[in-house]
């Protein structure tokens, strides 16, 4: 259903790039695995190695899930804004270009949650 609005509602965003002092907000969500019910967000510098983002950052983030010590990141597919995705570990955020507040998503073949019921 199409929705108009009756008022122009344009403002500057109070999280936008600028206030994080160098950093960017990247969130990343791993896709059939709901004990996680929202992406993480992350603060990070641009120049955050894709790398460091999965085995410090993530690690942190989703290791408390019983499959993390299962991913195999050669086989994980990516998602960015819905587009496939196909990142270097060794480039930095920058470099792949990702940007202040752009989504990720990830999926682990063969690994779908708890007992296969995608928690």
């Amino acid at each position: 259903m199409a929705v108009n609005a009756l008022k122009d509602y344009s403002f500057t965003p109070a999280d936008s790039q600028d206030k994080f002092h160098g950093n960017q907000l990247l969130y990343v969500g791993w896709d059939e695995h709901l004990m996680f019910c929202a992406p993480f967000a992350y603060c990070l510098p641009p120049d955050t190695r894709f790398g460091d983002l999965c085995q410090k950052f993530m690690a942190h983030s989703f290791g408390y899930h019983p499959e993390w010590k299962q991913v195999d990141f050669s086989k994980v597919t990516w998602l960015k804004s819905g587009q496939p995705f196909v990142p270097d570990m060794g480039k930095t955020l920058a470099e792949l270009g990702l940007r202040h507040k752009d989504v990720l998503r990830f999926r682990t073949p063969g690994l779908t949650g708890i007992a296969g019921t995608c928690s």
